[in-house]
């Protein structure tokens, strides 16, 4: 079940990256154009950015679901099957427990109930915490930065699905994605 789900929330991140990654594209081609009419868009490179940052992390997330990202294979390529599967699995507990901080981390750092607390007010929340996430704007889009910086909630929960998928899943074989 939990393969499924797993599987499932790697197909979202592969589609939304992949529009990202679209978006990306139009967008640099939008900034040549107008560059080259010398009616340059400032906040063009930022959403660029934080469209290739978001792409990014939900691909990194998917990454760990399919088990292709990059690795350094020079010691358990010579490991029997079963020390290879350990290892395997070693790596799996690890990806876990860097996800489950991740989550800590995003939990301390967004505060949502010292915000719930707060009432939503924004400047009590500020004043109680000294956390000023929720009023800290992008330079050129104005929009708040913690909008942007969601993306750490959805790699750290797709990490920790994932990882904890492996964990679980005792068979010898990862899935591998889709090619169109």
């Amino acid at each position: 079940m939990l393969k499924c789900i797993s599987a499932g929330w790697a197909r979202i991140e592969l589609a939304v990256a992949a529009c990202l990654a679209l978006g990306v594209t139009l967008l640099i081609l939008l900034n040549v154009v107008t560059r080259s009419w010398g009616a340059a868009l400032y906040w063009v490179d930022e959403l660029a950015i934080y469209t290739m940052v978001w792409m990014t992390f939900l691909g990194a997330s998917a990454a760990i679901h399919y088990g292709n990202a990059v690795a350094i294979t020079i010691l358990t390529d010579v490991l029997p099957p079963a020390l290879k599967w350990g290892a395997a699995k070693l790596v799996d507990l690890i990806i876990f427990a860097f996800a489950l901080f991740l989550l800590w981390f995003c939990w301390r750092w967004f505060a949502p109930l010292s915000l719930v607390r707060a009432g939503f007010d924004v400047s009590a929340f500020q004043a109680e915490t000294f956390n000023f996430i929720y009023a800290e704007p992008t330079l050129t889009l104005r929009i708040p930065k913690y909008l942007v910086w969601l993306v750490m909630w959805l790699f750290a929960l797709g990490a920790t699905l994932h990882s904890l998928a492996h964990l679980l899943d005792f068979s010898s074989e990862r899935e591998a994605p889709e090619t169109p």
